[in-house]
């Protein structure tokens, strides 16, 4: 239970409603900014405008899945009004209270080391992003879906990167009975993916495997599915890019080509928010229950 645990969540979409139901259910306290007009049906949550005093007494501050932009700005779909992320925010936060997001941009990174205030970055952490490839490889097999005019079963499909994500997308795709190649960048990877039962190639070699691919995905959020690559693709290829923004495509080739390629990173919170919502949720509360035996243990 997280009674007595000070929590501020600023911002967000979807998944934080989610968030916001079950830390009230363990007994934290919540305040939250930036949810204007959403009527919460549970009690242990209260409404407050975004400004540093809200801070003053909070063990935690949660912020969205990309934090914030580079201008500070903190996403909120659910606010009136524009809510910013400032010093003056930090400096009120008390010297013990840590910031928790999905991922950070260098504009809070760098405010974080300023006010030497600890970081957590939930999605970094191989447990929440194993746990979030579920939902991003249903919603990278609903976009195939929508997007083409083929089925998935029989389809060659490949995929860029054997990561967390990759790794679930190519079992979800081998699933559906698609013929799955995987890229992948070292040789434990590539053996990883060959033991398996997937057909693996090394990325440098993406130019010449790419004359017979029907769905290419990519989860590397690096320049990788360039102008060179593009232009060996068949014309019925469709380019799914999972990557954080800007992605790893050539997207302004791909369209004067005529490839169909589309960006869709955040998928969890598209697709299944109340999954991905309460993925955060628990990561979160094992944290804060790391946290609160160590403070009963500290001398």
């Amino acid at each position: 239970m997280l009674t007595g645990v000070r929590i501020v969540l600023a911002g967000g979409d979807a998944r934080q409603l989610e968030i916001i139901r079950l830390l009230a259910e363990r007994d934290a306290t919540i305040t939250i900014a930036g949810f204007d007009g959403v009527e919460l049906s549970f009690s242990g949550a209260s409404h407050a405008e975004w400004s540093p005093e809200i801070l003053a007494n909070a063990d935690a501050l949660l912020l969205p899945a990309v934090g914030t932009e580079d201008d500070g700005t903190i996403p909120a779909v659910f606010a009136k009004r524009e809510l910013k992320l400032a010093d003056e925010h930090l400096a009120a936060l008390p010297g013990s209270a840590k910031i928790y997001t999905g991922m950070a941009k260098p504009y809070l990174r760098k405010l974080c080391d300023k006010h030497h205030k600890e970081l957590i970055e939930l999605f970094e952490r191989d447990d929440v992003a194993i746990y979030n490839s579920i939902p991003t490889a249903e919603g990278a097999v609903m976009l195939a879906i929508q997007n083409t005019d083929f089925t998935i079963h029989g389809s060659n499909c490949v995929v860029l990167g054997f990561g967390r994500t990759g790794m679930t997308l190519a079992r979800t795709l081998k699933g559906l009975g698609a013929k799955v190649k995987t890229g992948v960048r070292r040789e434990e990877t590539f053996a990883r993916a060959y033991e398996m039962g997937f057909e693996p190639f090394y990325i440098a070699d993406l130019a010449r495997e790419a004359g017979n691919i029907d769905l290419l995905f990519n989860t590397i959020p690096t320049m990788i599915v360039t102008a060179q690559v593009i232009a060996q693709l068949p014309l019925r290829a469709c380019i799914i890019d999972l990557a954080s923004k800007p992605g790893g495509t050539d997207f302004r080739f791909a369209e004067k080509r005529g490839i169909k390629a589309l960006i869709a990173p955040g998928l969890p919170g598209i697709v299944a928010p109340k999954t991905a919502g309460r993925i955060i949720a628990d990561c979160l509360t094992r944290l804060i229950l790391e946290d609160k035996r160590q403070w009963g243990s500290a001398p």
